[in-house]
């Protein structure tokens, strides 16, 4: 068995598509080689980037912000457990916060949608001439960690 894959091969395992893959070799995140042929090739540890890859944005990471956790990873190795439990290390804060925002959004969605005005009930004391607008579109009451990035 080889330890290099095909772009099929790692499309398959990973659940990536294959133009996420070149993107993704694109931005530096992946590396792979090419046959004589120039058709790419990936080592087997790709896998485990993509792996990370996929957790990362299920967390809400940037892809630049990805990009910086693997710069924090050892060049010329596939990375180990240990070096994903460092990285992951710096999610729990930001899980932390958009868990209690959830929470929070739970507890209060009898009372308010989170669309600028608090309250269905009083909307023109709360916002009244509809000052929230100048602020964008969106709810923009949702705390902080839930905006979209």
């Amino acid at each position: 068995m080889s330890d290099l894959l095909t772009v099929s091969q790692v499309s398959k395992r990973s659940g990536f598509a294959s133009s996420a893959l070149r993107y993704y070799e694109d931005l530096g995140l992946i590396e792979a080689s090419r046959t004589s042929g120039g058709q790419r090739r990936y080592q087997r540890g790709v896998l485990r980037r993509l792996a990370f890859i996929a957790a990362a944005r299920h967390v809400g990471l940037t892809l630049d912000e990805i990009g910086a956790a693997f710069a924090l990873l050892p060049a010329g190795r596939t990375p180990t457990k240990a070096d994903w439990t460092k990285i992951s290390k710096s999610w729990r804060s930001r899980l932390d916060a958009e868990v209690a925002a959830l929470e929070n959004l739970r507890d209060g969605l009898d009372s308010c949608i989170g669309c600028g005005c608090l309250s269905l009930q009083r909307c023109q004391i709360s916002n009244p001439g509809d000052i929230q607008a100048s602020k964008g579109s969106g709810a923009a009451f949702l705390p902080e960690p839930l905006h979209p990035r």
